[in-house]
């Protein structure tokens, strides 16, 4: 499951997977004595056989379903089963080629059935059950991380939506999917299974595993039959249905295929097409070829979260699905797309044995990302994601929770930056420690030992000390069993006479003292001296001597430290450091160190090179960095950005070079943003078209026309804001769709505002109560805690304002349609 980070509130980066769970009462902790063990195994699932139908206007399913079971060891003459607002029509046990009725119970959450017989320990028996699958009568609870928990999913099954396609797909993450099939829904079962799908003969349909046969009926209708020899765990049960394009690859004579509305096919494999050498790069390096017999990609319409590794098809949001023009900038998905891969090994394969242990799943695609980054990209594109998802955690607000925690409010609470960024980044440092070969030869042990199994943070823990020879008990138990984060104040004392440098560290968090291994390299005479030192108390000084006074000491060499640091170099220091310890997190530190310092001439003229960094994104960040405050500074940029805007490579950092000079408002510019007003990239366009409003709003308006037929991103936003400032009840539409298509984040926030603005003006009710859903829409998936009140209470406050002004204009109607819809 991918729940990327996004900007939500005033400069904070939080993951829109942190939660406080669904419902959450504030101020309730009784949730910290409840202990969440593993779920107890007295029936193990064997295989799952279903043969289902669809009721379109309806939005149900009519499902039948054969459950082949057996005692995990102790005899039981019941069976209980997970089956979430069904109509139970039939339960009876198969006996040879008939059935015999069984008595059960059904609360509406559990169907509990008395068997005929006590069964003994793994003495197999199939019970079969006649059903009907109604999601949209369920009351269910999402999260931030996963927005809705209905399972089973019809995307317009009616056709009403004239811009909307037909889709049918289901989500079971958590434990979802027993909305629409009965079964022992917890990620410690694994079942094989074997689904048939009868659909309208116009849609595909896509499942686990292999197409094994299809069959035209009578009626028009088209059953296909998709088995999965190959047992999984029940969350990870997929259906999709729909009239998609089927873009074919492959991977060694296995099946690869990205399932995309017709519009996208043209550009499938631009954005997927990466996968192939994705599974050959994860095979490699795990040293186990992918295990499943396919791997295919799905796009849903309104999907409830980012994306979900569903064993062998992959369900992506519909932002997966980026036209030629949107590519131009970068595929945007692309660490998506190998996050939820690396889960078929991780998660899939073999499955956290329950939710207190999510980072045996989460943990392990995030840090993929990184993988993938470096393998692909270079060295400073890993790091520039491993710096990223670092940073997510850091300013998570989250620091308080351990790794592995069995005390939750809601398992959905596990869905974090601390399960997946903090995690990925304790895989990263574990994997410095260790070494590279010894970290993925545990990672295989781990995998062929638990392989169709489940797996915990401990047998991870065995299967390094067996490689490597090590006790990591101090490892695990800081890192996994153990919360927060070591917060360093770095401090220097050089002495020349004596020819020596002191490096005072201290760990200022409160709580535990984390045992630190990690270098500190000495920059002296033009040679770097490297030091490996442990840290095992609050306080440490290190001393090294020198014969030439340092040019550098650099703490955590590598920059691969979980950490929040406060570092006491100087200026020179920085500058020295950006061009000879040269890694990713050293040139972006002395660029951030930079941005505050702009008043010294060597640290303007630094900025200057960093704005050609090698790397386009600290190029972009050192466009960023540039202070309006400082006119010196400025005088010295623009002359650069003016040639960086017309001559970078990277469409990306062209655009940020026309962002800041749209700010400038200077008419020399007006001839840039004209030409590269019509740029192929979104984001270049965008801005251009900015720099043109300001300098002449009454010329951009003339150009909307050309413009609004094809825009997106950066294009739609700028144009929706010019739009808004004229409030043309006519251009309502764009301007909906525009806020719509914005994903949950600090753009979204900062748009609502003016959005609501708009909305006070709007006199159709139809179009106005469009407009209020979805504001609240954003609203809600911003986590109800008092961590974004801030947030969330400013989304509330323009929906307040409008209610007033439609209330002072005598539209009533409009009013009360706020205020009734806040109130919910």
């Amino acid at each position: 499951m991918e729940t990327p980070l996004k900007k939500i509130a005033a400069g904070c980066l939080v993951a829109l997977a942190s939660y406080a769970g669904p419902a959450a009462a504030q101020g309730d902790t009784s949730w910290r004595q409840e202990y969440r063990a593993s779920a107890p195994k007295i029936n193990d699932l064997v295989h799952t056989k279903l043969a289902v139908s669809f009721d379109y206007d309806k939005s149900f399913m009519y499902g039948k379903a054969w459950i082949t079971l057996e005692p995990h060891f102790y005899p039981t003459d019941s069976l209980t089963l997970d089956a979430k607002g069904m109509d139970i029509r039939k339960v009876a046990l198969v006996k040879g080629s008939g059935t015999e009725p069984l008595k059960y119970t059904y609360d509406s959450s559990q169907l509990t059935i008395r068997l005929d017989k006590t069964y003994k320990g793994k003495e197999r028996y199939t019970v079969y059950i006649d059903y009907v699958s109604r999601p949209n009568l369920l009351k269910a609870v999402g999260s931030a991380a996963i927005t809705d928990a209905r399972g089973l999913y019809f995307i317009n099954p009616t056709g009403a939506e004239k811009d909307k396609p037909t889709q049918i797909w289901t989500q079971g993450e958590t434990e979802s999917n027993s909305v629409w099939f009965p079964t022992i829904d917890k990620p410690d079962q694994k079942s094989t299974e074997e689904i048939e799908m009868t659909v309208p003969s116009k849609y595909v349909t896509l499942s686990n595993g292999l197409l094994a046969s299809q069959r035209k009926n009578a009626d028009g209708s088209r059953t296909d039959t998709w088995k999965m020899d190959l047992p999984h765990a029940p969350y990870l049960f997929f259906m999709g249905v729909g009239d998609y394009a089927v873009v074919k690859d492959s991977y060694e004579g296995k099946d690869v295929a990205y399932y995309v509305e017709k519009d996208y096919a043209s550009v499938a494999r631009r954005i997927f097409g990466y996968t192939p050498e994705m599974i050959a790069f994860y095979s490699k390096t795990l040293g186990i070829d992918f295990p499943w017999a396919k791997y295919d990609q799905i796009v849903g319409r309104d999907y409830v979260s980012g994306a979900m590794e569903n064993t062998t098809c992959t369900l992506h949001q519909e932002s997966a699905q980026q036209n030629a023009r949107e590519l131009t900038d970068g595929n945007g998905w692309e660490s998506t797309i190998a996050h939820e891969l690396f889960h078929q090994w991780f998660g899939d394969l073999v499955t956290c044995e329950s939710w207190s242990n999510l980072t045996m799943n989460e943990s392990f695609a995030n840090f993929s990302e990184t993988l993938w980054a470096e393998h692909k990209h270079g060295k400073d594109a890993g790091d520039e994601q491993n710096y990223t998802d670092m940073q997510g955690y850091l300013q998570s607000g989250e620091s308080n929770k351990d790794l592995v925690r069995f005390y939750y409010h809601d398992k959905e609470d596990m869905f974090d930056a601390v399960s997946y960024n903090k995690g990925g980044r304790i895989l990263n440092m574990l994997r410095h420690y260790v070494g590279d070969t010894a970290f993925f030869r545990a990672l295989h042990l781990y995998l062929v030992t638990n392989k169709f199994k489940t797996g915990e943070a401990q047998q991870l823990r065995l299967a390094f000390e067996e490689v490597t020879g090590q006790d990591l008990n101090w490892y695990w138990n800081q890192w996994y069993y153990g919360a927060g984060h070591p917060q360093l104040k770095i401090d220097y004392a050089y002495d020349d006479a004596a020819g020596k440098v002191t490096v005072h560290i201290q760990q200022t968090q409160t709580g535990n003292v984390f045992i630190l291994p990690f270098s500190i390299d000495v920059y002296a005479g033009g040679n770097k001296t490297r030091n490996q030192v442990w840290m095992r108390t609050r306080e440490a000084s290190y001393t090294f001597p020198y014969t030439t006074h340092p040019d550098l000491v650099n703490v955590d060499g590598d920059k691969i430290l979980l950490c929040a640091k406060s570092d006491s170099k100087t200026a020179a220091n920085y500058i020295y450091q950006y061009k000879h310890a040269a890694g990713y997190v050293d040139r972006k530190e002395a660029i951030e160190f930079a941005s505050k310092h702009q008043d010294d001439a060597a640290i303007r003229a630094f900025l200057l090179d960093a704005m050609h960094d090698r790397y386009k994104g600290l190029r972009i960040d050192a466009i960023d960095a540039i202070d309006f405050q400082s006119a010196d500074m400025v005088q010295a940029a623009l002359p650069e950005l003016q040639k960086i805007a017309v001559n970078d490579k990277e469409a990306l950092v062209r655009s940020k070079a026309l962002e800041v000079l749209a700010e400038v408002k200077d008419p020399s510019y007006l001839p840039l943003f004209e030409k590269a007003v019509h740029d192929s990239s979104y984001s270049v366009a965008g801005n251009a078209l900015n720099g043109i409003y300001n300098l002449d709003s009454a010329k951009a308006l003339t150009l909307l026309p050309g413009l609004r037929g094809d825009a997106k991103g950066t294009l739609a936003a700028t144009i929706s804001k010019i739009l808004l400032n004229s409030a043309r009840p006519e251009d309502f539409p764009f301007i909906l769709k525009t806020y719509e298509d914005l994903a949950p984040g600090q753009a979204k926030f900062e748009a609502t505002s003016k959005f609501c603005q708009f909305l006070a003006q709007v006199k159709d009710l139809d179009k106005f109560k469009q407009g209020v859903d979805d504001v609240l829409k954003f609203r809600n998936v911003i986590p109800d805690s008092e961590n974004y009140a801030f947030a969330r209470n400013m989304i509330s406050g323009a929906l307040k304002n409008v209610s007033a002004k439609k209330r002072a204009a005598g539209e009533t109607d409009f009013a009360d349609y706020v205020d009734h819809a806040l109130s919910k």
